[in-house]
């Protein structure tokens, strides 16, 4: 098989825990072959700049953190394309893949495709990301250290990015959509609790404004059918936490996921329910989701997929 249709090693997604598996294997002299994906570089291309990511002590724009890590993966004899991963079949080995392009077929694979925050679907959600948006408040709240903030939902995650925020920030809305709090009664009496927290029930977020930036959003509260209210609330800072959606219908046949979607490992490994298959980074973590550990996790996933191929 010649080297375009066939490799040891198929990388499938751009993101920290890719290119890191892409550096592993080419260091391992597995020629690696890497499918960018829809998102080239994952979610931290849509970061201004990353702090929190060890070596950085500046910290270091999303997008050209990204575009080091491909050079890096590059140099080590990864060959990167573009494109989309749009079927695949792991009946037998070598696997066979299905891209836009064509068809390859690999003796192992990494599947790093990453999740992809949920959005309220409002056009100034895009036009406001990076600039007062956000989907991470571990990634982003330094950034509004005493500054006021409004965090969007009301299930665990969003009373611990809320709790998390109140730690850094002046003071922090809970914008939730029902009268009540889904969370867990632990979470909902630690953000209740909080004076630096206030939640505003059955609200909706309609729209945001600002100029060069986030300035505040456009809410609207209801008490019925009939009566509801709207008003613009002042905030610097506004956070989705209303969920995670992991990028792994593709393997859906294939894979075990849990229930949400995550790809299910075994125990601390990469390894999947099939032999030479291996997932790294947020589409196999429905609880961290930071760079660093996607990263660590796709050094785990090449080194495993290198065992594999030498046993």
């Amino acid at each position: 098989m010649d080297n375009s249709t066939h490799t040891k090693c198929l990388i499938i997604g751009s993101g920290p825990a890719g290119y890191t598996a892409a550096i592993y294997a080419g260091r391992a002299n597995l020629s690696p072959v890497l499918y960018c994906g829809m998102q080239m570089g994952g979610q931290l291309t849509q970061t201004t700049t990353v702090e929190n990511f060890p070596g950085y002590p500046e910290g270091v724009d999303g997008n050209q953190m990204m575009m080091d890590l491909q050079e890096q993966a590059s140099k080590f004899g990864c060959d990167i394309r573009g494109g989309m991963v749009t079927d695949v079949d792991f009946s037998s080995r070598p696997y066979t893949i299905t891209t836009e392009d064509g068809h390859i077929t690999a003796d192992t694979v990494i599947i790093a495709t990453g999740a992809s925050a949920k959005y309220l679907g409002l056009d100034d959600e895009r036009k406001y990301n990076g600039r007062g948006v956000s989907a991470c408040a571990t990634c982003d709240g330094f950034f509004y250290r005493k500054k006021t903030v409004a965090v969007v939902g009301g299930g665990d995650t969003a009373c611990e990015e809320a709790t998390y925020l109140a730690g850094l920030c002046a003071k922090v809305y809970m914008i939730v959509r029902k009268p009540y709090l889904r969370a867990s009664d632990v979470m909902r009496r630690r953000v209740e609790e909080n004076p630096k927290i206030e939640i505003l029930y059955e609200h909706n977020t309609i729209g945001l404004y600002g100029d060069d930036k986030l300035a505040g959003a456009h809410l609207v509260r209801r008490k019925g059918e009939a009566d509801e209210t709207t008003y613009d609330l002042p905030i610097d800072g506004f956070f989705l936490a209303i969920g995670h959606k992991p990028n792994t219908d593709v393997f859906a046949k294939w894979i075990e996921r849990d229930d949400t979607g995550y790809i299910i490992t075994r125990g601390a490994s990469p390894c999947t329910n099939v032999p030479g298959v291996f997932a790294a980074g947020d589409c196999a973590d429905p609880t961290y989701r930071q760079a660093i550990v996607a990263a660590g996790s796709g050094c785990k996933a090449a080194l495993e997929a290198e065992r594999f191929l030498n046993q």
